[in-house]
């Protein structure tokens, strides 16, 4: 299979495979006497797998862990559980920031009058970020 209908059936762009190629994330594909890429029914359900792992968040460095896992036959179910808990954590860690950010800007907007006037506690409050800061020479 070409580039083209790999890239259709996985849900994974060209370019995006190109790249995983790259990487080494999953092989470089065989090439036909033209030089075209020429993709298995096996790289399509890797690149399947790559795209609903990225999906779920997973980095590109997990990813490549999760496939390991998947095409070891002898591994531990442990292993792979590791890889998602250890995801679980740090999705938890961005939803709590988030959520910081989300409370902060409930205040910031509450207070903002939306007037024709034009001071903004929003803007005050960014203004204050930046003014905080220390100065490097």
């Amino acid at each position: 299979m070409n580039i083209g209908t790999v890239a259709e059936m996985s849900g994974v762009p060209a370019k995006t495979i190109r790249y995983y190629e790259s990487i080494g994330l999953i092989r470089s594909a065989d090439r036909r006497s033209n030089n075209y890429r020429d993709y298995s029914t096996n790289d399509v359900q890797t690149l399947r797998f790559i795209h609903r792992a990225r999906r779920l968040g997973f980095s590109v460095r997990q990813v490549g862990e999760l496939l390991a896992l998947w095409q070891d036959k002898q591994r531990a179910s442990h292993d792979v559980k590791t890889v998602a808990m250890n995801h679980i954590v740090e999705i938890d860690r961005k939803l709590a920031e988030l959520e910081g950010m989300r409370r902060t800007l409930v205040s910031l907007a509450e207070r903002c009058q939306g007037d024709d006037r034009p001071d903004c506690p929003i803007l005050d409050d960014l203004a204050g970020a930046v003014a905080a800061l220390p100065c490097h020479n």
